[in-house]
């Protein structure tokens, strides 16, 4: 049997290493990143792989790097045939890549060359994309830069955020993952290298580029809503306070400058009812669901309800 090492930290990862272990892949170990402070309490929280990992009994490793001579001895030892690398939040150095014969198997969720980097999802997403994917590539020194052994498509809908695109993905880089290693083994399959022409990146997404700017389109603003959700969220404060944008469309009709709110009667759930419009730098954002700092989250019909003094102010940017 094939001699696998996993290397995985998020949700994202779960699934790749579910399906290994049904495949009735050898896992000789999991790495992941080490336990983080996580929530208000800033308890020391496992990773969602370490957890999923210890659940189905394999032997779990969370190394601060793998750049000393002895994490690498340490990875020879367990003998892997090839590692498997989903979303593990660390660039692997040529000594680790050089260890399995049969190299490095990474699942990117898009179709590379197109959207390399940490936020593939989020940043298809705030391109307006229609259709991504995932791919399944061999790992070299370069960033998502390595030849592609095979790739499939999903189509992106206007509801998705990056946590529904994201659910998806990670399901379907599983199961491509299992179709494709095995060719790979067995010499079945000629990688093919990216298109360096086509090729584009992402960064890293950070807590402030949530924030939202009025002066952009409404267009812009809606997408960032979908790619920053679940995390940072797309934010603006009023009066002081955080108030998260949950849910939202964007419409072509412009009554005032931008950040200015008002109340405005639309069509929704087939009849006729007040909606909560906040002008931007081109046309206005319909927005569904919000959350105010320390409240739960409401619909804007409730959040209306008991704040109709919203309309009429403007929100910054």
């Amino acid at each position: 049997m094939t001699r696998i090492v996993f290397m995985g930290t998020p949700e994202f990862a779960v699934p790749a290493l579910e399906r290994l272990v049904a495949a009735r892949y050898v896992i000789a170990a999991v790495y992941t990143q080490p336990d983080r402070p996580s929530g208000r309490g800033q308890q020391l929280a496992e990773t969602p792989v370490k957890r999923r990992a210890m659940q189905l009994g394999l032997r779990v490793l969370t190394p601060k790097s793998l750049r000393a001579p002895d994490a690498i001895e340490e990875l020879r030892n367990f003998a892997p045939e090839a590692l498997v690398v989903a979303a593990y939040g660390k660039l692997l150095p040529q000594a680790a890549l050089d260890v399995p014969p049969r190299g490095t198997l990474n699942i990117h969720p898009s179709l590379l060359p197109k959207y390399r980097g940490p936020s593939p999802i989020a940043g298809a997403i705030l391109s307006g994309e229609r259709e991504t994917g995932v791919t399944i590539m061999l790992l070299d020194a370069g960033m998502d830069t390595g030849p592609i052994l095979a790739q499939r498509h999903e189509l992106i809908a206007d509801d998705d955020t990056a946590g529904s695109l994201g659910e998806r993905l990670a399901l379907a880089g599983a199961e491509l993952l299992i179709e494709t290693l095995d060719a790979w083994i067995t010499n079945a399959i000629t990688p093919q290298q990216q298109d360096e022409t086509k090729a584009s990146a992402t960064k890293l997404v950070e807590k402030d580029d949530g924030r939202i700017d009025w002066n952009l389109p409404a267009r812009q603003i809606w997408l960032q809503t979908r790619a920053y959700s679940p995390w940072p969220g797309s934010f603006t404060t009023w009066r002081g306070a955080a108030l998260k944008i949950l849910k939202a469309l964007a419409s072509a009709a412009q009554h005032a400058a931008p950040g200015t709110v008002a109340i405005i009667e639309g069509t929704r759930d087939g009849g006729k009812g007040k909606q909560l419009a906040i002008a931007t730098g081109e046309g206005a954002l319909i927005v569904e669901r919000l959350q105010l700092e320390g409240k739960r989250a409401m619909t804007a019909q409730e959040f209306l309800a008991g704040r109709p003094e919203i309309a009429g102010e403007r929100l910054p940017s």
